[in-house]
């Protein structure tokens, strides 16, 4: 049983610097609930957060920093950072000392599919939390559009193009405003999500080559879909992108997946669990314009 405790004790919520953290630590202030904000760096926490969490430095890696992130924590928000896809070795520790100071249920945020691709370090996650004895509650989203405006920008932006091996396949891109409000929902209500997996996906299944015509029709400029084998992707995410080469690996193996047709997948569960219709690719592309548009 989820008991009153539960509703004053703080949610701890891993990756609260990245894209989707920052919108769920938003998210749990908006609707009351004390926060605990964790990622590398404390003080980049508060900066960006201010005095309303409480900012603690936080490293799977790292013994020092998991007592003062997780005493009195029931409930948290785990997110597996980027560069750390040895799971068993680099986080499942921590996860395991988090048990024992008394957490009861993790939303996990996950991958679309990670239940069927064994080779993401996702699905190893999922592994640890079923087996656990914790409640848990899956957040599989599908790509995020986001990637095209960080990761991705500088393609854009300074060659006009979208580097990357999807071949012609579909992608159910999703807004990380619709994924966090789905985790925040799991995180507010954990009794209702235990032991649930959701997967938030945007209305629409694109293809890259549509994906270039519409930031085509947004920036004004013609962006077209480049379509690189796996290594040659891999030898631009580690050089011009500059991605560890773990997280390049995840992600040639997400965009395999899409190139094998298996990422088009859409679902209703960012309207079933928040109550709203998921932000449209095309609106989501105006908003973000910014990011692509050349400055002198």
């Amino acid at each position: 049983m989820y008991d009153a405790y539960m509703s004053q004790a703080p949610i701890l919520v891993t990756g609260a610097l990245g894209t989707i953290g920052s919108a769920v630590v938003a998210g749990v202030l908006a609707a009351g609930r004390p926060v605990r904000a964790a990622d590398l760096d404390a003080g980049r926490i508060a900066a960006r957060h201010g005095g309303d969490v409480s900012a603690v430095r936080f490293d799977f890696t790292d013994p020092s920093t998991w007592a003062p992130a997780f005493d009195g924590v029931e409930l948290v928000f785990l997110m597996r950072p980027p560069h750390l896809s040895r799971i068993g070795r680099d986080m499942v520790p921590a996860l395991e000392a988090a048990k024992r100071a008394g957490v009861r249920h993790m939303v996990l945020l996950s991958l679309q599919g990670a239940e069927r691709n064994r080779v993401v370090p996702h699905a190893k996650l999922e592994a640890w939390l079923r087996d656990s004895g914790l409640a848990w509650t899956f957040v599989r989203p599908s790509f995020f559009m986001e990637n095209l405006s960080t990761t991705h920008a500088p393609d854009v932006r300074d060659h006009d193009v979208i580097l990357v091996p999807a071949g012609t396949g579909a992608t159910a891109f999703v807004a990380a405003a619709d994924v966090a409000a789905v985790a925040v929902a799991a995180l507010l209500d954990p009794q209702a999500h235990r032991n649930r997996a959701w997967t938030p996906t945007g209305s629409q299944a694109l293809t890259y080559d549509e994906v270039a015509a519409i930031l085509t029709d947004v920036l004004g400029r013609p962006i077209r879909y480049a379509r690189p084998g796996a290594i040659p992707y891999l030898r631009h995410a580690t050089g011009a992108l500059g991605m560890p080469p773990a997280m390049a690996l995840v992600t040639t193996a997400i965009y395999t997946v899409a190139r094998l047709g298996r990422a088009g997948g859409l679902t209703d569960d960012v309207r079933t669990v928040t109550g709203r219709e998921p932000v449209a690719f095309v609106d989501w592309a105006r908003e973000h314009r910014g990011a692509w548009e050349r400055h002198g």
